[in-house]
């Protein structure tokens, strides 16, 4: 943190999307807080500063912390449940070297807070795992949110494993069935929690993380939202990513699975729920009632043929939602700025468009509150929190051939990671010209996939036994099974 600090640039935009914006500013930091907003003499800024638009630093409502992206190993773009699976082609890696590098990534994309929903590379490890992310999260910068991960049913498939068994051979059989037996319990979880408490600082919070309704029993479920309304501490969960997990949800809950989630006590602003692809008008509703955020992933809803997120009926319900990469991003990039551009231009023809505003206020504010609650950050004003980006603006805009140009149109138009000078967080610089300078990165990248390279090749994942379970997967889904009832 830099008491003292003071950041000027030629153009400011507070609240993006609500109102003109200001010429050049100057912006004084002390602890960590937005100290002063003053005019700045435009001949006095240096050459990139001139060229800079400052404006709030963005929130990813929704990622895995993926260091190792799962093209890198094999596992490519397919139907969720199909490509679950082949998610076991992916080599045991130092879990920091894994975090850091997806946190470095996020902030070179903007990101100053992310909710990060852990998957374990080893369920027994998980209370190691956990430190290796707290210190990334420390060492890095940015602002993270840990959901622990509860999954205590349905690991293989969302019903009865026996019509699985029964369409693989039986030499795939056990590994299967041994999944199925790994989960680990509530109790064991909830002691992680106080365990993996003790390791939340100033950049690293934690969070219940009940995978999704289809992975975690009524048990679990009900025990979250009691802990959750008792310490206050949030919930994220997975919600109707798939068409298959509608399927499932209203065989299993014919009231509803929302109203039961209701009826647990489930619902509350402390929760959100992400992807949330099928939900309907009268689900919204009741989310919204409630207080609940959602998440949209929709270059994650793209590449796993989830569907399109239903923003036009989220925004009729008045449910206030974020937006997340999953650590899917549609060019494999962790581009939060590009992410934010595809948003606006896929849902441009609802019949109700959103503002401009509403884009920026869901990424810089409503993403912002899942993952740190309402701490006054997500706007540039005195007295809120110092987490800022600088965009080269003069880049973006260097072929206008007119002077009144609309800042935030250039921004929808145009805006990328590779636009981004300046990351700002709690008055820390993260990011300077482009680059993590909090760690490494670049190194970091090539160690990461080098170990990658090593463990993938001694510990080499058999691809025949992946090709059989996914499509025993797929004859289990369109055989119906997962309709029917019981686990």
């Amino acid at each position: 943190m830099s008491d003292g600090l003071s950041i000027r640039a030629g153009r400011l935009l507070a609240t993006p999307g609500h109102g003109g914006g200001q010429g050049a500013s100057a912006i004084r930091i002390m602890g960590g807080r937005i100290a002063a907003i003053e005019a700045a003499d435009p001949a006095a800024l240096s050459p990139p500063e001139a060229d800079a638009l400052l404006m709030p630093a963005l929130a990813n409502a929704h990622d895995h912390g993926r260091g190792l992206r799962t093209l890198a190993f094999g596992a490519a773009d397919a139907p969720l449940e199909e490509w679950l699976p082949a998610l076991a082609r992916q080599p045991r890696i130092d879990p920091y070297a894994c975090a850091a590098l997806a946190f470095a990534r996020m902030a070179e994309s903007g990101i100053c807070a992310a909710n990060h929903c852990h998957n374990t590379q080893d369920g027994t490890q998980l209370l190691a795992e956990a430190e290796a992310v707290s210190r990334a999260a420390r060492d890095v910068g940015i602002r993270i949110a840990f959901a622990l991960p509860f999954q205590d049913r349905n690991p293989n498939v969302y019903g009865k494993l026996d019509p699985l068994l029964a369409s693989l051979p039986a030499e795939d059989r056990p590994a299967v069935v041994a999944r199925a037996n790994a989960l680990r319990g509530l109790e064991t979880n909830m002691a992680l929690i106080e365990a993996i408490g003790a390791l939340e600082h100033e950049t690293f919070m934690l969070q219940y993380g009940p995978v999704a309704p289809q992975w975690a029993s009524h048990e679990t479920l009900a025990a979250i939202a009691a802990a959750s309304q008792e310490t206050g501490r949030r919930v994220h969960m997975h919600m109707l990513e798939t068409e298959r997990q509608r399927q499932w949800a209203d065989a299993h809950y014919p009231g509803g699975l929302v109203p039961f989630l209701d009826s647990i006590g489930l619902l509350s602003p402390r929760l959100t729920v992400a992807h949330a692809v099928w939900l309907r008008p009268d689900e919204c509703a009741l989310l919204a009632e409630r207080g609940v955020t959602v998440s949209i992933n929709l270059s994650s809803n793209m590449r796993l043929r989830s569907g399109r997120p239903p923003l036009h009926d989220i925004r009729a319900a008045g449910l206030r939602f974020g937006i997340g990469l999953d650590g899917m991003s549609f060019d494999d990039d962790e581009d939060m700025l590009r992410e934010l551009r595809l948003v606006w231009h896929f849902h441009a023809r609802d019949a109700d468009p959103m503002a401009a505003g509403e884009l920026f206020d869901a990424a810089m504010r409503s993403g912002r509150h899942t993952i740190v609650g309402d701490d006054g950050g997500g706007t540039i004003a005195i007295g809120a929190p110092a987490d800022l980006i600088a965009i080269d603006f003069a880049a973006m805009s260097a072929d206008c051939v007119h002077d009144d140009i609309d800042p935030v149109a250039i921004l929808l138009g145009r805006m990328k990671a590779a636009h981004l000078q300046r990351l700002v967080v709690a008055g820390r610089d993260i990011v300077i010209d482009g680059r993590c300078v909090s760690i490494d990165a670049e190194a970091l990248e090539r160690e990461l996939t080098a170990a990658g390279r090593a463990a993938f090749a001694a510990q080499r994942a058999d691809d025949g036994r992946i090709a059989r379970m996914q499509q025993a997967v797929r004859g289990y889904y369109d055989a119906g099974c997962h309709r029917s009832g019981g686990d």
